[in-house]
């Protein structure tokens, strides 16, 4: 008994056709789904069905009339709630609002208006039958399966579109990082072009962007990283025939640096052999001393020295304060920290204990290990500045 009506009350001729469009659905009736899925599912993809944040949580309001769980299409999926009902469960949304985002999902053909003949909403009971006239739900039933595969794309996207934004922000952590190293190595390298590539990138960072102008930054930053890199890899054809000239100038990559520290430290002999070498050899001429590396790539680098600092630190004033705080807990002697700062300069040696610090449980012997490179320092052959970057460059 009964009938359900086809054309919505005084709506126009497309209503209709979406009305005829839900019954041909209707006829291969799925399985009941959890009302709830669909909704999340439904958020996920609802780019796709051109549909605002607004616009569900007023299908959610909907979805909440409705006294089951799951949609079953064995059961009735009309709600009829007043719109000052609708209203109240979406929030306090106006009514004016309301009924704009409720066309909307009519129109995207996740809701069909069954009105009755005056075109109100209510229910009814025909000789034990509910009638029921309002918003029918089944064409979210229907179309579940869409929605779920439109969702899993959707994921898939943001997914990819997440990974290529950290892996563009990566590179351009690393650009940043050998622009400033650049500057101290080589200063006539192009490191201002690529300070500003990284700088411009990390505002363009900041705005939501599409899939495609990500891998363009992805790529052009990768390119200038890969620029970056061979610039340093690449031998100065002037360097000097003497040993001492080419020991200082020869690089073999960045990767290699901390390695090849660590090996030295391995190698390091004792404390006291050195310094009864030191007593019986005649000391070399000493060299100037490289400068420090950049403070923020210090500071961004090695975080240990914070740790264990009870004071900010925000120049290199209170840098060298802190690691002449923290140079005793380490084990590093008077004498040997005073011929690291003599010989290295204040700055280079609290940026090389930061150094140290980040990998102290790597260290067998710290006082050796700075009394080494000290001595390498002297010679002009060590640079606290590719230290540093090779613990950034192992950090990302």
């Amino acid at each position: 008994m009964g009938y359900t009506p086809i054309t919505p009350f005084g709506r126009t001729a497309d209503a209709v056709l979406g009305s005829l469009r839900a019954r041909q659905q209707a006829a291969d009736a799925p399985c009941p789904i959890d009302k709830w899925q669909i909704l999340r599912d439904l958020t996920a993809a609802r780019k796709s069905f051109e549909l605002s944040d607004r616009d569900i949580t007023l299908l959610q309001a909907l979805l909440s009339f409705h006294p089951e769980a799951k949609l079953d299409a064995a059961q009735s999926l009309v709600v009829h709630p007043s719109n000052e009902t609708i209203c109240a469960r979406a929030n306090g949304m106006p009514n004016s609002t309301m009924r704009r985002h409720l066309a909307r999902l009519i129109d995207a053909g996740l809701l069909i208006r069954r009105d009755s003949p005056n075109g109100k909403r209510y229910a009814r009971r025909v000789a034990g039958e509910k009638i029921a006239f309002g918003f029918d739900l089944s064409p979210l039933l229907q179309r579940a399966a869409e929605i779920a595969g439109r969702a899993e794309e959707a994921r898939e996207l943001d997914a990819r579109t997440k990974a290529l934004r950290e892996t563009a922000s990566l590179l351009r952590r690393d650009l940043a990082a050998l622009a400033d190293l650049g500057r101290i190595e080589f200063p006539d390298g192009p490191w201002d072009a690529l300070s500003d590539l990284a700088r411009l990138t990390a505002r363009e960072l900041r705005r939501k962007l599409d899939l495609e102008t990500l891998e363009n930054i992805e790529r052009n930053l990768r390119e200038a990283v890969l620029r970056a890199t061979r610039l340093f890899d690449i031998e100065t054809p002037e360097m000097s025939s003497s040993a001492d000239r080419n020991e200082q100038h020869q690089q073999k990559s960045l990767k290699e640096s901390l390695d090849s520290e660590r090996g030295a430290e391995d190698t390091a002999v004792p404390m006291a052999d050195i310094t009864s070498c030191n007593d019986e050899a005649p000391q070399p001429a000493e060299k100037p001393a490289a400068p420090p590396p950049p403070l923020r790539l210090v500071l961004g680098t090695c975080s240990e020295i914070a740790v264990f600092s009870p004071d900010p630190i925000h120049d290199w004033h209170s840098l060298i304060r802190a690691a002449d705080k923290i140079r005793p807990m380490t084990g590093i002697s008077d004498s040997a920290w005073t011929d690291a700062k003599a010989v290295m300069g204040a700055e280079q040696a609290a940026a090389t204990l930061c150094a140290m610090l980040q990998r102290f449980s790597e260290i067998r012997n710290p006082g050796g290990y700075l009394r080494h490179l000290t001595g390498k320092a002297r010679e002009g052959s060590f640079s606290s500045s590719r230290m540093v970057l090779a613990l950034d460059r192992r950090a990302a």
